[in-house]
């Protein structure tokens, strides 16, 4: 195909460079990187062969102008993959992986490339580069060497090797997940077996059925989650069963989507992988550049919380069965009566039953008068709608982004509800990072799976879907506002363990009562959600912690289990489900009806995702959430004061300083865990 055919090979002429998807066909994409990536090669080779003394300018920042053509194809691509991916897409990314991580060994591995930065790092003080400058120097040259920059050649032929076969396995792993996801979703026959849900999920359960052909049926589509939004309020215990059931048995069925026999080689070469670059394990590797350090923190962290935690879950759970045994027909409650029974004894210890408060959770509403208003009042940008701008796909929304002083800061895309093509749960990417190098604004989005209703039907959010799109949301802000100089730290480009930490602050707002008037107004009368109701909300917040906070710490710990595996120790498991019962009990979380978050086959964040021994992020991140919702409340709440401190100080800087030290600016100390104790319920 001749290059001026191919739209991926040209810059956009679209407002902040969006890519134009209306002229974009997937036969465009492969060979656009192709083209990407002859192109950073040669950019890459000219800096190896430059025949100057390593300087900033002539090694560091130009690693940075380089490679513009591959990153603009790459979150083009990467952008539809997660979000609409058709077997054609899927087809691709499979053929692209090991192609993309043989060139970014290329690149990350090069020992001529390496040694030109070593010497600008070990000269870093001569230079007297500081600030920003500064931390890309060291940055590089960690992230060089913490990858295997200084092995030998058959080491590093192998290392190439292992991360080429990894990248097909973990699209594997993604492409075995959502097909059995797919294939899962339950179908029912009547209506009454769907009884307890509202008419709009009743709506959406038709639509879903209608989509796939069985008109007058029903089907529930399954969530990334093990749990089920509707085992809260489904009142057949049979049709709670099916659900948790077919969710518990994605991808481990025996079937061509199968993923124990693919994660099982996932661990075992990162296991490789990591013993090749010096580690006792992966999760020693990937520790090692975080915040955490070492297993050893993460392991001291997760143990500290599990117990009480699993104590908590145990109390609650004798409060369920209690329950279960002043019925006519008694049974012994299983992981699926979980959610049905604990909203039972939430309505009765709270008189608050969540499911029927979706009609004050209008999606539309919550947008435009919660999340959108949240960010006006605090930082004081403002959103426009451009329905003239395409997407991705036709589901998703463009709104143009404003600071106070009606300067354009950037776009954001909006995309909500499910389909067969998106992977489970929610996200937020960027199809255009900013940077001042390169001269680009941002064009972030947020992705999110709420069901669909039928047309002319309301959306109406559960208030878990209210706070993911908070969270989202939160993400957004943080890859819109960060300005720096170098792509290298655009954005949500930060450490993995620090990186959920202002998509959690920015949930705070859901309750502010400037910001819940505003959005949770009933859809039929706009009456505002009762102060009672508000305040029985608030009572609630710890309830159930012990459940929501053991499942998390299950997943977490799973985790941080497969990958403290050695060589030998993971080429000796043969029995998934053997080894995540071992581990459960190791931590005191075994408990069946409470299930870990997600299975090992299911866990795409760590065999699929970027969270591989890193899933303990959310927990490590949420110290420093507690501390600063502590913080905005002790200083005035939703103010632009701050907000204006909390932008400059920590979104502002992107990666671009050590997230600690940007936490230390702006809470003037290190972030204390009492807070994040008493929001859990774990402080007594």
């Amino acid at each position: 195909m001749p290059d001026a055919e191919n739209p991926l090979l040209c810059a956009s002429t679209l407002p902040y460079h969006l890519p134009d998807y209306r002229a974009i066909r997937p036969e465009h994409y492969l060979p656009a990187f192709d083209a990407a990536f002859a192109e950073h090669r040669q950019e890459v080779d000219a800096i190896t062969a430059n025949p100057a003394a390593p300087t900033f300018d002539n090694t560091v920042a130009a690693l940075e102008r380089a490679g513009g053509l591959l990153d603009r194809v790459a979150r083009t691509f990467y952008t539809v993959a997660s979000a609409d991916a058709t077997a054609e897409v899927q087809a691709i990314e499979q053929d692209l992986a090991p192609k993309m991580a043989r060139h970014h060994d290329a690149i990350q591995l090069d020992r001529a490339l390496l040694e030109r930065v070593r010497t600008v790092h070990e000269t870093r003080d001569d230079a007297r580069l500081t600030g920003e400058d500064r931390y890309l120097v060291e940055r590089w040259f960690t992230e060089m060497t913490h990858a295997g920059a200084g092995l030998d050649d058959d080491a590093t032929r192998r290392l190439s090797e292992l991360n080429q076969r990894l990248s097909v396995l973990t699209t594997t792993f993604e492409k075995n997940l959502l097909a059995d996801t797919n294939d899962l979703a339950v179908i029912f026959d009547n209506a009454a077996d769907l009884d307890g849900l509202t008419d709009g999920e009743l709506s959406a359960a038709a639509q879903a059925a209608a989509d796939r052909g069985l008109e007058g049926r029903y089907v529930v589509t399954l969530t990334l989650f093990t749990g089920h939004p509707y085992l809260s309020s489904l009142t057949s215990r049979e049709s709670r069963r099916r659900i948790m059931a077919a969710s518990r048995a994605r991808a481990s069925r025996g079937n061509d989507n199968d993923n124990r026999a693919v994660l099982r080689d996932i661990v075992r070469l990162r296991a490789e992988r990591a013993a090749l670059l010096g580690y006792p394990n992966h999760a020693a590797h990937v520790t090692s550049d975080e915040t955490a350090g070492s297993p050893a923190a993460v392991e001291d962290l997760l143990r500290r919380l599990a117990g009480p935690a699993a104590a908590n879950a145990r109390r609650e759970q004798a409060a369920l069965q209690a329950m279960v045994d002043a019925e006519d027909e008694p049974f012994a409650l299983q992981a699926h009566d979980w959610a049905f029974y604990t909203e039972r004894v939430r309505e009765a210890e709270y008189d608050l039953d969540r499911a029927a408060l979706r009609p004050w959770f209008e999606a539309e509403r919550v947008l435009r008068d919660g999340v959108f208003r949240a960010a006006t009042l605090l930082y004081g940008i403002t959103f426009t709608e451009r329905a003239d701008l395409p997407a991705y796909h036709p589901g998703a929304r463009v709104f143009e982004v404003h600071d106070p002083d009606g300067t354009a800061l950037g776009l954001y895309i909006l995309d909500l509800y499910t389909r067969d093509s998106k992977r489970g749960g929610a996200w937020m990417n960027a199809i255009v990072s900013q940077s001042a190098l390169r001269g680009t604004a941002p064009v972030v989005v947020t992705n999110l799976n709420v069901p669909k209703p039928a047309a002319g039907q309301p959306t109406l959010l559960t208030f878990d879907e209210v706070t993911t799109l908070f969270h989202e949301f939160g993400h957004a802000l943080h890859g819109l506002f960060a300005r720096v100089r170098y792509p290298h730290f655009a954005g949500t480009n930060v450490f993995r363990d620090f990186v959920e930490f202002p998509s959690q602050v920015n949930e705070m707002w859901i309750f502010w009562p400037e910001i819940l008037t505003g959005y949770a107004r009933h859809i039929d009368t706009d009456a505002p959600l009762p102060a009672e109701v508000v305040e029985k909300l608030r009572a609630s917040e710890t309830f159930n912690q012990g459940f929501a906070t053991s499942e998390y710490l299950a997943a977490a710990w799973l985790d941080q289990a497969w990958h403290a595996l050695s060589p030998a120790e993971a080429a000796a498991i043969d029995d998934v489900a053997a080894f995540e019962a071992t581990a459960l009990a190791d931590i005191g979380l075994a408990n069946p009806v409470v299930p870990t978050r997600y299975t090992s086959t299911s866990f795409a964040h760590v065999f699929s995702g970027g969270y591989s021994a890193g899933y303990y992020s959310y927990i490590w991140s949420e110290v420093l959430d507690a501390d600063t919702v502590e913080w905005f409340g002790s200083n005035g709440g939703l103010t632009r004061a701050n907000g204006d401190r909390f932008r400059e100080r920590l979104l502002g800087v992107g990666g671009s300083k050590d997230p600690l030290e940007a936490y230390r600016d702006f809470r003037g100390r290190d972030a204390e865990i009492g807070p994040l104790l008493a929001r859990r319920g774990l402080d007594s």
